[in-house]
């Protein structure tokens, strides 16, 4: 497994900015997919954004337009910048590495609360 740190998050208004910042340890970092994660309360977590190592994104529906993921292999971290953020934003998100034929399991950063008050 990849031990994921996050930070970033907070409370911001309607129409303000966030970033997100998820440190991945190890040295194979350029070569595995990452993605954001979010759990909005009473309800399943849900894929907000993924980019694959050779640097394909993909993003929900909900966020496109608004959020971009980004990865900088130098410093082994992945970044999700939220902008126009909505009410509907809020939830804890998680970052993530799938399993691959690198990494046996599912990996989870520890989870940063987004709150965006209206």
């Amino acid at each position: 497994q990849v031990q994921l740190v996050q930070s970033g998050g907070g409370l911001v208004q309607s129409g303000g900015s966030l970033r997100l910042s998820c440190a991945a340890s190890g040295s194979i970092f350029r070569i595995i997919d990452m993605g954001w994660y979010r759990q909005a309360p009473g309800k399943q977590r849900e894929l907000v954004a993924t980019a694959t190592s050779d640097g394909r994104t993909n993003y929900a529906d909900s966020v496109k337009g608004r959020f971009t993921i980004s990865r900088d292999n130098a410093k082994n971290t992945a970044y999700l910048q939220m902008n126009s953020l909505k009410p509907e934003d809020t939830g804890v998100y998680y970052c993530n590495v799938p399993p691959s034929i690198f990494i046996r399991s599912d990996s989870w950063g520890q989870g940063t609360q987004v709150t965006v008050s209206s």
